[in-house]
This record gives C-alpha cells, structure tokens and sequence, in this order.
C-alpha cells in the first residue's frame, strides 16, 4: 500500500472540499454498523458525490492498492460495513438525490445513500408504493440494503429488495462503471448482472445508482394482533388465513420480546389476556367482506384452541401501535448488547426448527434471556441472545459463538440459512458452509475474481 500521506491528498483531489475526514469522531462512526463485536480503524472517510468520483475513488485504490469499505445507513447487523483495518470507508451519505421518475413505468432511479424512507414518503407523493420495509427505514440507505438483500416486514406478499430492481449502475472492483439491465422489465440476453451485486456486501464493487420498481398503495392496511397457546398454533393460524385473505405481513414474536418494548417505550398490551406467543397479521381491509371474512378465521382460531384472545385494529393509529409491539423489539433490547442470530427455513419447518433451537440454547446457557421474534410468515426467525449486566462484552461474545455450532447444525438439518436478510459480513462467514457448498463457495470466490482482481473491495466480508 502506498504511504498514507499519498492516498490522503490524492482522495482530497478527487472529492468535494470538505468531503475527505480523518478526524476521530468520523473515522469511529462510519467505520462501523450496528455490531459491536469488532475494532473500528479506518483510515479515512470519503463521502463523493457521483459515480464518477466513486470511479476515481476505486481507481486510485487500484493504483495505490489500498482496500475499500462501502458505507450506507450502517444499520447491518453482521459486521459487513466494519472498517477493521486501515481501509478507506467510501460513505454514500451525500448521494442521496433522486434522479429520475417515470409515472407510467412506474420506476424511479434514485442515488445509493437515498434513505428507504425517503424513497417510501416519495413513492406515497406520486400516489404510488415502495413496499420492502423494515424498522430501520428511517435509517437504512438503498444501496446497503440492496448489496445485503433486505427484506422486512413485507416479504411474504412483496419479496426481498432484489425483486424490486430494474437496474443498477455499478463500479466494479477494477473501476470500470456497468449499467446493469437498462432498467427493463424483460430482458432475456444472457447473464442478468445486477443480481451478482445484489447481496454481494460490496465484494464486487459499488453499487452507486438503482431504478426500482413501485406499485400500487394498499387500501385500508388492517392489523390483527393475536395471543398464541402454543409455537406450532403459528403455522396453524398462518394456513387458515392464507387460505381465505392475501396477508401482507406476518410475523411473531414473543411474550418476553413484548415485554421489552412496553418496558422501553409508552406502548399499550395488546389485551389483557397473555401469551407465550404472539401473531401479527396484516392485510388490506378493501371492503367489509373482507373484515367479516378476517373475524370468522379469528372466531375459528379461538374455537380449535390455537388462540387465546386477540385485537383487530380500528384505525391507523392503534394499528401503527400494534405494530410498534413487533417494530420496536430491536432498539428495546440494543442497551442489552444482544447477540443476533437470523436463521431461515421453509415455512412449513419453522414450528420443529424453532422448538429444537430454542431447547438447545436454554439448556447450554440457562442464565441467558433469550428473545424471539421474526418474519415467520416467510421462514425467518430472529434469535437474540441477552448480555447479562455483569458479563463483559468479549466472554459474552465468545460464550455465543460456542453455542453456534450447536444452532447452525440444526440450521444445516433442516437445509437453512444462517443468514437470512442480514447478510454475511464479519459474523456469519465461519458458518458459510452450514448453508453453502464447497462448489457454491468455490464460484463465489472466482467471481470477486473476476470483478475484483486485487482483492480491494470490502476485504474479509462473506469470506477471506
């Protein structure tokens, strides 16, 4: 690598004055995300402005061999935006304009720092819908959540990130920019590229701009809250109201999970009956029929026994407050220094898969709280494990990686996923071949190859 002096000036000659930091402060907030498992030691931060300076920035890696970390909301949860060694953090915070709108393709091209809310308020302005959401939308940038592939709330009817992409502008890893797809709907004419990029953590290169699709805005979005007897009353409940109404959401979580969050913030029990566990359902209530199709699946749950009481929402408020009972379980127990865990299986396994993962961690670490929640209706399951006040960070950490091996074997039974929507990073890359073959991995590593000769694009993330 070039002497640091040299990449200081020659990254301040390609940037906007005042887009080049090396302060402290700047250097510990955006080389991290939301894990707290790693040293942060970036060497700078660099925020530009086009692609064509993310081009020059890449370049200039390539000529001065030093390594790059992209930069988006930093709200990853496997340490994909960690800056651990002395790499430049490339920050796509003032890349945050919407270029383009196209009412009749119903499409829109927005920059890669473009906020998820940003581009849900802009969709709702031209009476349209951008429906991947997830309780970091006030936060999360598009380009990070399409290089991990986010999903949300909202997969079960609309589909991770990836299925809303007509197009991506790209530089690759040898700094050369591709405009991937033409933003076309059907397009059959050999490799689709922006799906290599797409959940590829920034491995191959940048993803600087993205045109996404937008739909029509759902009508009437009802909320039902129900208390379950039992985990496996989840697919039972799930079968009955797939069979008669088109859900949006799905999703669980438990009763100690609830309990966090009324703690945390000023949010209402759902009813005064408990739970071991809890559904959330949401669907478009378009007309009566609908509601009166909603309550006689809700009166046939409580008459088979899978339900013990449950609330329907009567307007917009009490469902955005039934919703903060599953949205905010994650910032309730973040001063508890959780260790996550984000598994997936076919839906039809969830009840079994999630039974014999949770006998596992109870019985090796019976002092650890543990907390469950997720997008069950899609397979996805959150397991968080709770610091104990008096443990310190590193014995905590390590007495969770024990218990991985354990989790991920069960994981690999029943031929899941060891990560589900937050992608690889830092955390999760030991466990790859739970999920991938030696021939998957193999491949994987041949195409950074090939998009990243010099290894300089997100180092150590997915694998070494």
């Amino acid at each position: 690598m070039a002497a640091v002096d040299q990449i200081i000036n020659a990254l301040t000659d390609i940037l906007d004055e005042g887009k080049l930091r090396t302060d402290a402060d700047s250097l510990a907030t955006h080389g991290k995300d939301w894990t707290k498992m790693y040293e942060v030691a970036p060497l700078a931060i660099a925020f530009p402005r086009s692609t064509e300076q993310v081009q020059a920035i890449v370049k200039l890696a390539n000529e001065l061999e030093f390594a790059i970390v992209p930069s988006g909301g930093r709200t990853g949860l496997s340490g994909g935006a960690v800056a651990t060694n002395g790499e430049v953090v490339v920050s796509f915070d003032y890349m945050n304009q919407i270029v383009d709108f196209s009412a009749s393709d119903r499409c829109v091209k927005v920059q890669a720092g473009v906020v998820t809310e940003q581009l849900q308020n802009f969709a709702e302005e031209q009476g349209l819908y951008y429906p991947v959401d997830f309780a970091s939308a006030g936060s999360s940038q598009i380009g990070g959540n399409l290089s991990t592939n986010a999903g949300g709330i909202k997969v079960i009817k609309y589909g991770m990130s990836r299925d809303w992409v007509l197009g991506l502008t790209v530089v690759t890893g040898a700094g050369e920019v591709l405009n991937l797809n033409s933003d076309l709907l059907k397009n059959n004419t050999g490799y689709d590229l922006r799906h290599l990029f797409i959940g590829a953590e920034g491995t191959l290169g940048l993803i600087t701009e993205a045109t996404m699709r937008l739909t029509r805005q759902p009508e009437n979005l009802t909320v039902l809250v129900l208390g379950l007897n039992d985990i496996t009353n989840t697919m039972d409940v799930l079968k009955s109201f797939q069979g008669k109404l088109d859900l949006t959401a799905y999703e669980f979580f438990s009763h100690q999970a609830m309990g966090h969050v009324r703690a945390h913030a000023d949010v209402p029990a759902p009813f005064e009956s408990e739970a071991p566990y809890y559904a959330l359902l949401e669907f478009e209530a378009s007309n009566d029929a609908v509601m009166d199709s909603a309550m006689e699946l809700f009166e046939h749950c409580v008459e088979q026994g899978w339900v013990i009481d449950g609330v329907i929402s009567q307007s917009e408020t009490q469902a955005m407050n039934l919703w903060r009972l599953r949205e905010g379980i994650s910032e309730s127990i973040a001063p508890r220094t959780p260790y996550k865990n984000d598994i997936s299986v076919v839906v039809s396994k969830v009840p079994e898969f999630l039974t014999e993962i949770d006998e596992v961690v109870t019985t090796h670490y019976p002092d650890f709280e543990i907390i469950w929640f997720g997008h069950i209706g899609d397979g996805n399951l959150h397991l968080n494990i709770l610091k104990p006040e008096d443990l310190p960070a590193d014995e905590f950490f390590a007495k969770c990686v024990d218990v991985n091996k354990w989790v991920f074997d069960i994981v690999e039974k029943h031929g899941g996923s060891v990560s589900a929507e937050h992608g690889v990073g830092l955390v999760k890359k030991d466990y790859l071949q739970y999920t991938r073959s030696a021939a998957d991995i193999a491949l994987m590593k041949g195409i950074k190859q090939v998009f990243d000769p010099k290894g300089l694009m997100n180092p150590g993330k997915i694998f070494d």
